[in-house]
């Protein structure tokens, strides 16, 4: 067993797993071993209810009671992944974003690691051991302007917060790293590009360059499976990866250009 990779015995709290990578992250974590909760505002079907604590982390009482949760249901908490976000804000650039909008995305996408690491981290440091993995976006680098400026501007906060926690915990034992998914072709992005391939008259794969086309192309051809982001998490958390920290990992097959 020691040539494969394994998260045996370690606890671990996932936020948002109950669908697309974050859904594939519990199951992986799963399968190595790894005593797992996550959350969402309710449970699906099929998810065993020892593995899960309903709350809407858009608000302060949500993560409160989350951390409570996993420190009930887990005790010791070893890996937190933070792979809650997503984007409610509308169409129209910068000028139909009002302050409710740049609330909530805030709310979303970078106030929930801040407070849930706020209930958790003490611990681990005094543990000193733990690892916290946040997962930012490609826009952070690479905005969409017409329509995810506040999305892109909340996961640019959340990596620069993550840079920062990294440099003042990583010397008392504790990893933080950053995981940047590109486009995922999760259930929600079928949907989309299946609407946008009706609407322009083409076939799914036809939608799919649509979209491809939109980020600026995506090299590798396609987009990146929830498999696949798992898979990049479950390393990072692990100890194969035990002096990597304050670092960031983009999976987006090629889409930001580099040097």
């Amino acid at each position: 067993m020691s040539g494969f990779l394994q998260l045996e015995g370690k606890r671990a709290l996932i936020t948002s797993g109950t669908r697309g990578a974050g859904a594939a992250t519990v199951a992986l974590f799963s399968d190595l071993g790894a005593r797992v909760l996550t959350t969402a505002r309710s449970r699906p079907d099929g998810m065993p209810a020892s593995m899960f604590a309903a709350a809407d982390l858009t608000t302060a009482q949500g993560c409160a009671d989350l951390a409570a949760a996993a420190r009930e249901r887990l005790g010791e908490i070893d890996i937190v992944v933070h792979m809650l976000g997503g984007s409610s804000a509308p169409a129209g650039g910068f000028a139909a974003l009002g302050d409710a909008d740049w609330a909530r995305e805030i709310d979303l996408n970078l106030m929930p690691a801040v407070r849930l690491d706020r209930a958790l981290l003490p611990a681990m440091v005094e543990r000193g051991s733990g690892v916290v993995i946040h997962v930012t976006s490609i826009q952070s680098a690479l905005p969409l302007p017409d329509a995810t400026t506040a999305y892109a501007a909340a996961k640019a906060a959340l990596s620069t917060y993550s840079k920062s926690l990294s440099k003042e915990v990583s010397p008392k034992g504790v990893r933080i790293v950053r995981v940047s998914p590109g486009w995922i072709e999760t259930e929600a992005a079928v949907r989309l590009t299946e609407r946008i391939a009706r609407d322009a008259g083409v076939d799914r794969d036809g939608g799919k360059a649509i979209v491809m086309k939109a980020l600026g192309g995506i090299p590798l051809g396609r987009p990146s499976t929830p498999a696949e982001v798992a898979n990049l998490i479950a390393f990072l958390a692990s100890d194969r990866a035990s002096s990597i920290t304050g670092t960031e990992y983009v999976i987006d097959g090629g889409t930001i250009p580099t040097a």
